[in-house]
């Protein structure tokens, strides 16, 4: 293995190529797009719609947006823009950026998940006594107890983000630094003129990254090295090493001139009531000062109020207790690389001004966009993570944000998405995947993709989509395109797929095509074929199963005339069901927990539902909304309430579309038409 210093300039150098050919791609006709899964209107749970206003003028069209996928390619769509929804090119147009990315190879990506375990138990006579008059807890010898308990799973990553993450560290430091320097470039296309970018990092690999900085921003850019206490006191310390308590955060500006709002840091209350211990008749505190130079009496002082002084100028070293975040805030989302809103409240405050655009393309917990919406900033938030979108979407509903997107990349299927060499290794899974569903691949010269193959005794056509994309409306026309006139045609067609969009029981039942059937691979197939021997091991042996999808099942809608002008919606989820446990990237001591709260509480997998009263067929819009923790509504923090009446204007025709979220991540919905 060479060391770094010998692999930086061949990093830099293929970082570049990469760059050039991103940015002719989007000088092309091949253009990525983003889909818009939801709008989403903050509407906790009420009886009332969503009654706020959405921009409408030419001027005011801007939405901010939470985007799910691969920031590369969210990056590439921004720069691109899409006249059809709306959406300039945000080249040169967002004002600051910060990014903490993940700098970790050794880190868990894995997501805890509590739920709910039912618990029914005897009372003992003692408790029945206490709880119970004498004379009937005598009578009764035995009552039983319901109990909600606690149980806790461990989600590994989706298949997207395995491959992330493999790709990201199969070679350590130099696979990090190879995917850390297009985005990088990127990000110096989307900044403004007066913007800068704060780059948060730690002490493995920082002046690694600083370097990559300056060769895309220009060594001049440099504006400080910040140096961020991160938490206070001093934990274990390990054998012959000081403990580590501070990150770096990098600060380098794009132009010449970039915004720049001095912040002060403020002054200690020991400081204040030994320095400022007077109070005037207005009971403003101040200190009596005689300055250098004072010509006046003999005795006589200045006075200096205190609500005058602002405090000392703040340095690059950010030691300040206020900017930590406790076991105990209130701020935790249990997301663990979480940073604290008092930090990314002084980076916008210095680095923006209100109105100016702010975008975090490694979002996490959602503490840029969550701090840009309160500073009333506009804002762009990217994560590749599913739990993560959960975790922000709920935590910007919980503060009234105003209306956002949530979008995700819809071109996954473009080739602009996967180098050669990485194409080359998706075929390769999808030959597996067809082996091991008991299908015969198709020669390379009749799939140059390596992603069809057949069941010759049924002629079943067999396709398997790829890790990197979600499969939706788009692949499934391709499929049945395939089964009618590829190689003469075929009695049916089945399509195989790793992640799905949001609407793909829609685009199933849009379809209604009773020879096309869609499966979901198991998301920890490739964990188990990491070698050639246990992959050979696995074929024919009918261990991988590949199961149907989640869907939501609802109750008929009943409609009810208030007036002349409004009726009530009387809408109550009756059943979630979901894929096999099997399929779940979960332990296999996991997998059984799961199994049995699938057969006694099916609902409390649901972590959000909504719903779109006068849904159109193409954006959802979130006009209701509920989901777990929500206080609002009264019910447990493991449940979301069952069903709701909405108060909606009257039509003659309207199609009521419902949407369910699990704790896993997978989105269904339901469309009903009411006339």
């Amino acid at each position: 293995m060479n060391s770094l210093i010998y692999e930086l300039p061949k990093i830099v150098d293929e970082g570049k190529k990469e760059v050039e050919k991103i940015l002719e791609r989007l000088a092309g006709t091949n253009k990525l797009a983003l889909q818009t899964n939801e709008l989403v209107l903050p509407a906790k749970d009420t009886n009332n719609l969503w009654s706020g206003r959405l921009p409408q003028t030419k001027e005011n069209k801007w939405m901010n947006r939470l985007i799910y996928g691969d920031n590369l390619l969210v990056m590439q769509a921004l720069l691109a823009g899409d006249a059809e929804s709306g959406l300039a090119s945000m080249r040169g147009k967002i004002d600051l950026i910060y990014i903490d990315p993940p700098f970790d190879s050794k880190a868990d990506y894995r997501t805890k998940i509590t739920l709910p375990s039912i618990e029914t138990r005897q009372l003992s006579q003692e408790e029945a006594r206490k709880l119970l008059p004498g004379s009937i807890a005598a009578e009764i010898a035995n009552i039983h107890l319901e109990e909600i308990k606690e149980i806790q799973l461990e989600q590994k990553p989706t298949v997207i983000e395995q491959f992330a993450y493999a790709d990201t560290w199969k070679d350590g430091t130099v696979s990090y630094l190879k995917m850390l320097y297009p985005r990088l470039a990127l990000m110096r296309e989307l900044l403004s003129d007066k913007g800068s970018i704060y780059v948060h990092i730690d002490y493995h690999i920082g002046h690694y990254v600083k370097l990559l900085i300056d060769d895309v921003f220009g060594k001049d850019s440099f504006v400080n090295e910040i140096v961020w206490k991160k938490y206070s006191g001093v934990k274990n310390q390990a054998s012959k090493k000081l403990t580590t308590q501070t990150d770096s955060i990098f600060l380098y500006r794009k132009g010449a001139d970039p915004i720049f709002n001095t912040q002060y840091r403020p002054m200690s209350e020991v400081y204040v009531k030994a320095e400022y211990k007077y109070v005037d008749e207005n009971g403003r505190r101040f200190a009596k000062i005689r300055g250098r130079g004072y010509q006046g009496p003999e005795g006589e002082q200045t006075i200096k109020y205190l609500d005058e002084n602002p405090g000392a100028p703040l340095t690059s070293l950010w030691d300040d207790d206020n900017l930590q975040l406790n076991t105990s805030s209130s701020e935790r989302s249990g997301y663990a690389t979480q940073k604290p809103e008092s930090l990314l409240e002084r980076i916008i405050k210095i680095s923006s001004n209100e109105g100016d655009l702010v975008a975090d393309f490694f979002s996490g917990s959602g503490t840029t966009g969550a701090v840009a919406e309160k500073l009333n900033r506009k804002w762009i938030m990217c994560d590749l993570g599913k739990p993560a979108s959960l975790i922000m979407r709920k935590r910007l509903i919980d503060q009234n944000a105003k209306p956002f997107l949530y979008q995700s990349i819809g071109d996954y299927q473009k080739e602009a998405f996967v180098s050669s060499k990485q194409y080359r290794r998706v075929g390769d899974l999808a030959h597996i995947v067809l082996q091991l569903f008991g299908a015969i691949p198709f020669t390379d010269d009749q799939n140059p993709n390596r992603n069809f193959g057949y069941i010759k005794e049924s002629r079943t056509l067999v396709m398997v989509d790829s890790p990197n994309k979600l499969t939706g409306l788009a692949t499934l026309k391709k499929a049945v395109e395939h089964r009618n006139s590829f190689m003469g045609g075929w009695n049916k067609v089945i399509v195989l797929g790793w992640n799905f969009s949001f609407d793909i029981t829609e685009a199933i039942q849009l379809l209604n095509d009773n020879k096309l059937e869609v499966l979901v691979i198991p998301p920890d197939l490739i964990d188990k074929l990491k070698t050639k021997a246990s992959y050979k091991d696995l074929v024919g042996t009918g261990k991988i199963r590949f199961s149907s999808l989640q869907y939501l099942k609802v109750r008929p809608i009943e409609k009810k005339t208030i007036s002349e002008s409004e009726d009530a919606l009387n809408i109550e989820l009756d059943d979630y069901v979901l894929l096999s446990p099997d399929n779940i990237p979960l332990d296999e001591k996991d997998k059984e927990k799961l199994k049995e709260l699938i057969a006694k509480d099916p609902l409390s997998l649901i972590e959000y539902w909504s719903i779109d009263p006068d849904y159109d067929g193409e954006t959802f819009r979130s006009e209701w909304q509920d989901y777990r923790d929500n206080e609002a509504n009264g019910t447990d923090k493991y449940h979301i309430v069952k069903k709701i009446q909405l108060k909606v204007p009257s039509v003659k025709n309207r199609k009521v579309c419902v949407k369910a979220v699990d704790v896993f991540g997978f989105e269904s919905i339901v469309i009903e038409e009411i006339k």
